[in-house]
């Protein structure tokens, strides 16, 4: 990039879950050259599916190159999948960033915009298994690197990713200060992934998230057969 900054840019839609990048946008916000930029179609405000609202900085038109681009998960994902203008522009930036990265189901738009085929990617749990539909692998892990793919699994693992990248770009110490001074040190509990859950917990979440799949996986498929 022409300046030192290290420009950073999530992209934010109508329906994404906040702390998909809200999380990771507090941790690499704190690297001393970052630029973090938030990124829609419009300069209108985008809510997500929390109902907070958030300004963008500037729109997919914009002509700024980034480091690093970073894509948000939400079931309104699927939506995203099928449009061009936001499949353009994440190709575009894709194909020279230095980092292309994802939180939750936002592994399933960088798929879908072809950029991984042949990695391997996390992906929130209950479609990671999808990601296999555009050549891409999905590894059950928190964060999951393959070259200079970075890409999380579901929601709260997304700050967790902010770390990671941390420790990519500035190393071990550089991220231990951070943990420290936003005192983050996760006490890990039983349940929040399927291999510990309680069978009829993760029966009642599946049939929560049962209505809204099956519109989705056959979006999934139709946009992984049009890209073959």
């Amino acid at each position: 990039m022409s300046d030192a900054s290290f420009k950073i840019a999530f992209l934010i839609y109508p329906g994404m879950t906040q702390l998909d990048f809200t999380g990771p946008a507090e941790v690499l916000r704190r690297m001393p050259d970052a630029d973090v930029k938030l990124v829609w179609k419009t300069m209108e405000p985008v809510e997500a599916d929390c109902g907070i609202s958030f300004l963008p900085h500037v729109t997919l038109a914009d002509e700024t190159l980034y480091d690093m681009i970073c894509v948000p998960g939400g079931f309104a994902c699927s939506e995203l999948m099928e449009d061009d203008e936001v499949l353009d522009w994440v190709r575009r930036q894709g194909e020279q960033a230095t980092y292309v990265t994802s939180v939750c189901t936002g592994s399933l738009i960088l798929a879908a915009a072809g950029l991984l085929k042949g990695y391997k990617a996390g992906c929130h749990w209950a479609w990671g298994e999808h990601l296999s539909k555009f050549g891409a692998e999905f590894a059950k892990e928190r964060v999951v690197i393959d070259g200079n793919r970075i890409t999380a699994g579901g929601v709260t693992a997304g700050i967790d990713f902010g770390f990671r990248v941390l420790r990519e770009r500035l190393g071990p110490d550089f991220e231990a200060a951070i943990r420290l001074g936003i005192e983050y040190n996760p006490e890990a509990q039983p349940g929040g992934v399927p291999e510990t859950a309680r069978p009829d917990i993760l029966k009642r979440v599946e049939a929560a998230t049962q209505g809204r799949m099956t519109s989705r996986v056959e979006q999934i498929e139709r946009v992984a057969k049009a890209l073959g």
